[in-house]
């Protein structure tokens, strides 16, 4: 794993190691920055509300095609969530089987915890001509320049923890964990994005960061189980 600091960001990267577990929170804190800049946040299209959304839960076969066991998805992991899949859309992920759909704004899914509404899922996606993400440029400046400038807002410090690619039949993904903090509040979140269908989606998954020790690991199974499906 190497480190690199970019732009005033303390990143982490562990290239195409699906499998890779970033290292301690303590000690990337300790070893992060601040940064304090005027940052501006992305207007996304508010999408009307009665979107069709197509959700499938279980085990069936159709999961089991959609995630083989490459995936790493062990059974009694699956048994604690549900499967979204939007086949119009050309997308799907997991969610945590207690968590209910909501409508959150500018974005095409969204699932929250039924008592913590900061702990939740949403997936929102734009037009683009690019193929794939690497035409975005270098995963590191990518990444970089989505936490601070498009995620962050001007009152909050971004850092980054970690970056990770992975390829899924042929297609390939970034994920990535980072917090966004101020001086009275905090959150976490992985963020995963990918190129399909003339799309660029962006799934993120995030929570409270004071709880974020006890749900990364449920929340990281989110994250990596987002998937382009080809329509």
């Amino acid at each position: 794993m190497a480190a690199a600091t970019l732009s005033g960001l303390c990143v982490s990267t562990l290239h195409k190691q699906p499998n890779s577990r970033v290292p301690p929170r303590s000690a990337a804190i300790a070893a992060s920055c601040s940064v304090r800049e005027s940052l501006k946040e992305r207007a996304f299209n508010e999408k009307d509300c009665c979107t069709r959304r197509s959700i499938l839960t279980g085990i069936g076969t159709l999961t089991a095609a959609l995630y083989p066991a490459s995936f790493a998805f062990a059974e009694e992991v699956l048994d604690k969530y549900q499967a979204f899949i939007d086949a119009r859309d050309g997308y799907s992920y997991y969610y945590p089987s207690d968590w209910r759909d909501f409508d959150f704004r500018g974005h095409d899914s969204a699932f929250k915890d039924r008592t913590l509404s900061l702990q939740n899922v949403r997936l929102s996606f734009i037009p683009t001509e690019k193929k794939d993400i690497h035409e975005l440029g270098g995963m590191e400046e990518v990444i970089t320049n989505l936490v601070k400038n498009v995620y962050a807002a001007p009152n909050q410090t971004p850092i980054i923890y970690a970056m990770q690619e992975k390829n899924i039949d042929g297609k390939n993904y970034w994920t990535f964990e980072y917090e966004l903090a101020t001086p009275r509040y905090s959150r976490a979140a992985f963020a995963t994005i990918s190129i399909g269908n003339g799309r660029q989606y962006t799934l993120i998954v995030g929570a409270n960061e004071r709880r974020w020790s006890r749900v990364r690991d449920k929340l990281k199974v989110v994250a990596d189980s987002f998937k382009v499906l080809d329509i």
